[in-house]
């Protein structure tokens, strides 16, 4: 019998042609993340959810009766109530490192996007206003081959960035949950004030909700850019929106939000300073190859009566 896989997401006909090898044993059935009524339907005879964002609450999985696996497509697996998971049986799976080439590009392209304030020129050569070009620009646009760049997380992304950054001549700086003896590594609060440009890359955890609250974002440069590629609760949003407002920080960065998707009210979205994309620094073709083949791969396992890859649980059974 084949293997019932609620894909929640739209398909892209590369997709389908990636995976019309697999028609034989898997069966597929596709959902988008804001169907509710297609994802309840189907949720009850899947035994494998592909997720990308869309939350899965505790609810949502007791609903799942034939379901054994939820393959997260990404990292981050903070969308899905994996305690809930455990008590369920249902094994949960991550892909670590996956995204990591496509959203270390993004995260250098938000960087220079917010430093060389590539959305207000956009706007203002449409307007007619792009020549003679504002004589501010020679004096606060920086080349990131000049700046400090600080890192806060230090995983497979973070350490793409970094080789990004070294090329270009930035000088780099890290920190970590603690000191791992590398010469960049420094402790949260000298990395914010030495730092002209601040890169999230860290998962949101109990720990690091809110970590650049009023204190935090107090502490950095008023000429410093914020880039979060990471999740968005991890920076305080109010008062980020306050400091980029009142000239304590020069502009940010932001693919992600502490509400997705990002409510029309969010202050964020009316400053001229801040770059906005809807979380999709890791969407690319590449990715989604590299995340198929493992998507693929992991059910394979599961068929086969084989030890999965990348479990972040431990159910029962499994």
């Amino acid at each position: 019998m084949a293997l019932r896989v609620l894909a929640h997401f739209v398909p892209g006909a590369k997709v389908l042609e990636y995976l019309a090898d697999e028609a034989d044993w898997l069966d597929i059935r596709w959902c988008a993340e804001q169907d509710d009524p297609t994802f309840y339907r189907e949720l009850p005879e899947a035994d494998v959810i592909w997720h990308v964002l869309r939350p899965l609450s505790a609810a949502d999985l007791r609903r799942g009766a034939r379901l054994r696996l939820v393959h997260k497509l990404g990292a981050g697996v903070n969308t899905i109530d994996v305690d809930a998971a455990t008590e369920c049986g249902i094994a949960v799976a991550n892909m670590p490192g996956a995204n990591a080439p496509s959203v270390a590009e993004g995260t250098v392209l938000m960087m220079l996007a917010a430093l060389r304030r590539l959305p207000q020129l956009d706007r203002a050569i449409r307007q007619g206003r792009g020549w003679p070009a504002d004589p501010a620009l020679g004096e606060t646009v920086r080349d990131i081959g000049g700046c400090t760049v600080g890192l806060i997380g230090y995983g497979n992304i973070a350490k793409r960035v970094e080789s990004i950054l070294a090329a270009m001549g930035a000088t780099v700086l890290h920190t970590s949950t603690g000191d791992d003896g590398r010469p960049s590594w420094r402790p949260l609060p000298e990395l914010l004030a030495a730092s002209d440009i601040v890169s999230l890359h860290l998962p949101l955890t109990a720990a690091s909700h809110h970590l650049l609250d009023a204190e935090a974002l107090g502490s950095m440069k008023s000429t410093a850019v914020l880039v979060n590629t990471s999740r968005g609760a991890i920076v305080d949003e109010a008062v980020l929106a306050d400091a980029l407002r009142g000239g304590r920080l020069a502009a940010a960065g932001l693919d992600v939000f502490d509400v997705e998707p990002v409510q029309p009210d969010n202050p964020l979205l009316g400053l001229d300073n801040v770059v906005l994309t809807p979380h999709v620094t890791w969407y690319t073709a590449d990715t989604m190859r590299r995340y198929l083949t493992e998507a693929v791969a992991n059910c394979r396992r599961l068929r086969d009566g084989q030890r999965l890859a990348n479990v972040v649980n431990q159910p029962a059974g499994l």
